[in-house]
């Protein structure tokens, strides 16, 4: 029987991400309707959501609803530019007193302006609780892989990096200018690492290729990879095969790894070279579980199957390095949050537009990758901190796209009405309204196909699981 405890749990998760999203639309629409009111304009409804309500009320002469498309809102200003093909068209067909290009500009700015202050409220709540830094700081190589494009580029463990494409850089992951994101966000064919290495008199330059991992037709494209990670701060038994020397002695998954015969180590390798070299004699494992130090002893064996490995001598365990990930409680300035999260909009955007680059409007989150998002982060520690964060950043990102000078989008109606100001008579009502239908419809498009990728990155991911490794049962 299914726990209920836990579906309430996961219903009240899903409930928050739901009023989040809603609160972060409605308070862009609310500056909308506000400037709108103060400018004199006829407001026929405000809806959350598209498509046709599910419910409605009407207030003042004013329509309030909910559609049933979950995914934006809108406020219908028929004074405006024709937004019948998202809003739906009007039934009151009386004509209405033309209004100034500078209310049109004021009214398609209020919502971006909302957005923008709902991104600073929420930034001083963040600075007033804080939220984790999230950030590995860590910039020496400790795992390569084996004959990947960093291998092959001379790269090597110990390695300290220093830039990336002759731009310095912060740490391993966690900031624009970090390793893992100057590599993903990387232009070109190749990536230029600097490095300093021990021995060295001068820092070296190595020139990398990269790759891109083969999805599926229904998945988001891989992101750029060279097979490099961090200097590990311990390692872990990632894996304990069944059956095998180390499962039978008793050691478990996620067991840290001390020592290996009273020898430490560092990297993944180290204790892998370490078990290979006690060949079929009994050697000692120390490891910590819960906090508490113990030892065992296994003895190597050959595996049963696959084939490829019946050959070689093993205990089962795959070792992976865990790196120190900073997360410490940080208290950035309001400011400093909405001027990172403009910066992060920029180089996304950039990146999308860039034919030298490897990221695409599929790398983009719809609705439902947004939602995953934020149900995987009240999942982890401080999950109100990191949801304020995440608001942050959603509402600078909002405003922005709708500062975009395309039809359908607020940035759009700013451009008619400037237009309009110069020509000094309205765009022609029919041109428009077809222009407006054609960008709404690849609008919807673009929503609907990262929308897909959104729930396909949950799928197909069987190919991926790692090499089932099988030892005789004694």
């Amino acid at each position: 029987m299914p726990d209920l405890s836990k579906i309430l749990h996961i219903a009240l998760l899903i409930l928050v991400v739901i009023t989040s999203f809603n609160l972060i639309i409605f308070v862009h629409e609310l500056g909308h309707f506000l400037a709108a009111k103060w400018r004199g304009l006829q407001v026929d409804r405000f809806q959350i959501w598209f498509g046709k309500p599910i419910w409605k009320k009407e207030i003042g002469g004013v329509q309030y609803g909910l559609g049933w498309i979950p995914a934006g809102g809108f406020v219908a200003l028929p004074q405006m530019a024709p937004m019948e093909a998202i809003e739906g068209s009007n039934s009151d067909t009386r004509p209405l007193p033309e209004i100034k290009p500078i209310d049109k500009i004021i009214v398609a700015f209020a919502g971006p302006l909302f957005s923008i202050l709902l991104a600073l409220l929420a930034a001083c709540v963040v600075t007033a609780i804080g939220k984790p830094a999230d950030f590995i700081p860590s910039q020496i190589v400790g795992y390569i892989e084996k004959d990947s494009p960093a291998e092959k580029a001379g790269i090597r463990t110990g390695d300290k990096i220093v830039a990336v494409n002759g731009k310095p850089v912060s740490g391993f992951r966690g900031h624009l200018d970090s390793i893992f994101e100057r590599i993903i966000l990387s232009k070109g064919k190749e990536i230029t690492f600097t490095v300093e290495r021990k021995g060295e008199s001068a820092p070296l330059t190595l020139t990398s290729a990269f790759k891109i991992e083969d999805t599926k037709w229904f998945q988001r494209r891989a992101l750029r990879r060279v097979g490099i990670g961090p200097d590990p701060e311990y390692l872990i038994a990632g894996t304990v095969y069944e059956g095998s020397p180390a499962a039978r002695a008793g050691l478990k998954p996620e067991d840290k790894l001390l020592s290996i015969d009273g020898k430490k180590f560092h990297f993944a390798d180290e204790a892998v070279d370490l078990i290979k070299g006690a060949g079929d004699r009994p050697f000692v494992i120390e490891y910590e579980r819960e906090g508490k130090a113990d030892k065992l002893t296994v003895t190597a064996e050959y595996p049963a199957a696959p084939a490829e490995l019946t050959k070689s001598l093993m205990v089962g365990i795959r070792p992976v390095g865990i790196p120190y990930r900073d997360s410490t409680i940080i208290n950035p300035s309001p400011f400093k949050q909405v001027g990172d999260s403009l910066e992060m909009m920029w180089t996304t955007i950039s990146s999308v537009a860039s034919k030298d680059s490897s990221i695409g409007i599929d790398q983009l989150n719809g609705p439902v990758g947004i939602a995953k998002v934020k149900y995987a982060m009240l999942e982890m520690d401080h999950p109100l901190n990191r949801l304020l964060a995440f608001f942050v950043i959603f509402n600078v990102n909002l405003a922005v796209l709708n500062m975009m000078p395309f039809p359908v989008l607020d940035g759009g109606h700013i451009v008619l009405a400037l237009m309009e100001s110069v020509a000094r008579r309205p765009v022609r009502a029919k041109f428009l309204e077809y222009v407006q239908l054609a960008f709404a419809l690849t609008l919807m498009g673009m929503m609907l196909y990262v929308t897909s990728k959104d729930i396909g990155d949950g799928f197909g991911h069987d190919d991926d699981q790692e090499v089932k490794v099988v030892f005789k049962q004694p």
